[in-house]
């Protein structure tokens, strides 16, 4: 029997995802080079998509085996992706056409899109800069097909050309890679009076073409670009050790994968692109027409000459004033739960935990999960300076975190080195759990006083200034114990837990939340108020998606605020009373919050998944519930405020449109910096003495 319930696509709901990111470029509100950076992370996001999702249907339509899909499933599904990124590419164009490059010029930076743009007065420069700083990177290959086998790498721009022998009219194709580590893609030229300007590096190229190609007459160019298939496929059945050596072939390997896009200038001639599409072999499903100029994604090192022109200003991430440089955080924690949010508060407040139990002669064992951490990272110094100090320092390295598999691999040798404990990836599984254990013993060997650190997001002090993430500090005695369980879950101590507190994904996660959703379908049963507020990056698991359904058919009041992929509808029958709420600002929305109104006793949760399959199922997720009555608040001000944002917030209706909240004659609310402003009067108020944490351009 069919069911009477329905989702979104997954890949469809991601699509919806990126447009919105597209739209903050169409903010006229925002900072010109804000925008221009919504512009790239859609290029960048995009990019990612093709590489990984994309090459994933594509390899099913052409027979892989997929438990999820048929290959006609498959193939419709690829069908519907390009469409929809199609009709996105346009709107991306128009904004950065009609509206970025003018926006640039009325601020004086006049940005050359064509030869035919370029000034007399720069024309010498740009034949110069060719002759000198660019020409001697460049080598033009011969497109032959049958006789010269040309390999176009993976996201490397490429410059086809057409021209025609001047002796025997014969047309002729080369290849030439843009030499990305030798020259800028940015060419700024000579300012003249008040105006800057700058220049794509292909379009200095393309305005000296003729001295490439003595003989020749230049027919035409475009640039055009390859995706491959990026994904690592390891026998997840094998042994940590044979898991490592797979991980380090197979990185290696990931520039040559099969071909999953090839994108070109839309203004190509048909003959020119069937040509191209022949001789490498293209399949008519990979071709995706883009703009131009490509690899957007590369406007994040746009330079802004204009310093008049600033970019937009955000928090500078504040330290709490009841953790000045004299107060230990253990001494505060065996107090009081703490709770820190990213990027408002300073990352340095964990690397200072890590700190103390450096030297804290009581602290025995540190524990920890890497799933990405900054290249040159202070976490991980700090626990090879554990390591060194005498401290037993164990790290559950997740190898396969996908695109950070080379710097988990040598972040995990750097630490073998120094002597701390590895363990690796679980067969089958993956860690995506964010979590730290500190140990203490007192001299009898008695363990006391220890401290748990639960979080939303990563230990990786770079991604902590733009990721919107949560983190709890707490010694209670409960959680600490059922941490220190999951560890030894990790190190294989114990195959059958017992968690008290702690929710672990693939043990008691997927139970107690059914239970709660249970709760609150029985209280509005009796006419009593019942609600859910989830906060997330994605909800695809249908079966979670189907108690949130029969929640809302049963007048439980639902709100979701998910910033990406969300394969719920709603608007329908069985959803009227779910409301979806997607943010996109300054800062990732990474955080994952639960709360369950609970007949009035709010219960609030908070930690690393989300309600996707993967998660839910194949993977080791950690979660912890708020205690601390003040921190309950502090979450539920958190989510109230962000349910209220009519700047920054949008819907997402029944057709996967990205509806927003735009409210005239309602104070306007920017949830991000509301909700930094509101911690900030915390600090202070609770703390007079405080000093004023001033926001910086970043």
């Amino acid at each position: 029997m069919e069911s009477k319930y329905h989702y979104f696509k997954r890949d469809i709901s991601w699509l919806s995802f990126n447009y919105r990111v597209l739209l903050e470029a169409d903010d006229d509100s925002l900072p010109l080079f804000e925008r221009i950076n919504f512009i790239s992370i859609y290029s960048s996001n995009l990019e990612e998509f093709y590489k990984i999702r994309v090459a994933e249907h594509k390899a099913i339509a052409s027979g892989g085996q997929s438990d999820d899909m048929t290959q006609e499933e498959a193939r419709c599904l690829i069908h519907q992706i390009t469409e929809v990124v199609n009709n996105q590419m346009e709107d991306r164009i128009r904004i950065y056409e009609r509206k970025i490059i003018p926006a640039l010029r009325q601020h004086h930076i006049i940005f050359y899109q064509s030869k035919q743009e370029v000034e007399l007065f720069h024309q010498e420069f740009i034949s110069n800069f060719f002759k000198e700083e660019i020409f001697p990177y460049l080598q033009p290959v011969p497109v032959c097909k049958n006789r010269i086998k040309t390999f176009l790498r993976d996201n490397r721009l490429y410059l086809s050309v057409r021209v025609t022998r001047r002796d025997t009219g014969e047309k002729e194709y080369y290849i030439i890679k843009l030499p990305y580590s030798k020259v800028p893609r940015f060419i700024e030229l000579p300012r003249q009076g008040e105006n800057f300007y700058l220049m794509y590096m292909e379009d200095i190229i393309k305005a000296n073409i003729n001295r490439m190609f003595p003989g020749y007459e230049l027919d035409c160019s475009y640039c055009c670009k390859i995706s491959r298939d990026a994904d690592i496929f390891v026998d997840d059945a094998a042994s940590s050790e044979v898991m490592v050596e797979q991980l380090k072939k197979k990185v290696k390997k990931r520039k040559i994968g099969a071909v999953c896009r090839f994108v070109y200038d839309r203004k190509m001639p048909d003959d020119y692109l069937e040509f191209l599409v022949d001789a490498f072999n293209i399949n008519r499903d990979e071709l995706v027409p883009g703009d131009k100029h490509l690899n957007l994604e590369d406007l994040s090192h746009l330079p802004n000459p204009n310093k008049e022109l600033y970019a937009q200003l955000k928090p500078c991430p504040m330290k709490l004033n009841c953790l000045d440089e004299k107060e230990s955080i253990f001494r505060y924690v065996n107090k009081k739960d703490l709770l820190l949010h990213f990027p408002y508060h300073s990352f340095e407040h964990f690397i200072h935990f890590l700190y103390e139990a450096v030297h804290d002669p009581s602290c025995r064992e540190i524990m920890i999960t890497q799933y990405r951490v900054a290249e040159n990272s202070v976490v991980i110094n700090t626990l090879i300076a554990a390591a060194q100090n005498g401290k037993k320092v164990t790290v559950f390295v997740e190898l396969k975190a996908r695109f950070d598999e080379e710097n988990n691999l040598a972040t995990a040798e750097m630490m073998k080195r120094a002597g701390i404990h590895i363990i690796f990836s679980i067969p089958g599984l993956k860690v995506h759990a964010k979590v730290a254990l500190v140990l203490r013993y007192n001299k009898e060997g008695k363990q006391t006083r220890s401290y748990a650190y639960i979080s939303t997001g990563n230990f990786n002090e770079k991604t902590a200034r733009i990721y919107a993430d949560s983190g709890l500090f707490t010694s209670n005695e409960t959680i600490v114990n059922d941490l220190h369980t999951l560890f030894r879950v990790l190190q294989k101590e114990v195959t059958e837990p017992k968690f008290k507190r702690l929710l672990v994904a693939r043990f008691n996660l997927l139970p107690e939340l059914r239970r709660r959703i249970g709760q609150e379908i029985n209280m509005a049963k009796a006419g009593k108020e019942a609600r859910i507020i989830l906060k997330m990056n994605a909800l695809q698991d249908p079966s979670m998606i189907n108690e949130l359904y029969k929640a809302s058919e049963a007048g439980v009041q639902i709100d979701l605020i998910v910033r990406g992929i969300c394969c719920l509808i709603p608007n329908q029958p069985y959803s009227k009373n779910i409301r979806i709420t997607r943010i996109v600002d300054s800062f990732l929305e990474h955080a994952r919050v639960w709360y369950f109104h609970n007949g009035g006793k709010p219960l609030l949760f908070m930690g690393s998944p989300d309600w996707m399959r993967r998660n839910l199922y194949r993977r080791i997720e950690a979660v912890t519930p708020i205690l601390d009555e003040d921190l309950k608040q502090q979450l539920i001000d958190m989510l109230t405020i962000q349910l209220k944002d009519n700047r920054k917030a949008g819907w997402v209706d029944e057709n996967l449109n990205n509806v927003l909240k735009r409210e005239p004659e309602a104070e306007p609310v920017r949830s991000q910096y509301a909700f930094y402003e509101y911690l900030k009067e915390k600090n202070e108020l609770k703390f007079p003495d405080a000093k004023c944490c001033k926001f910086v351009s970043d």
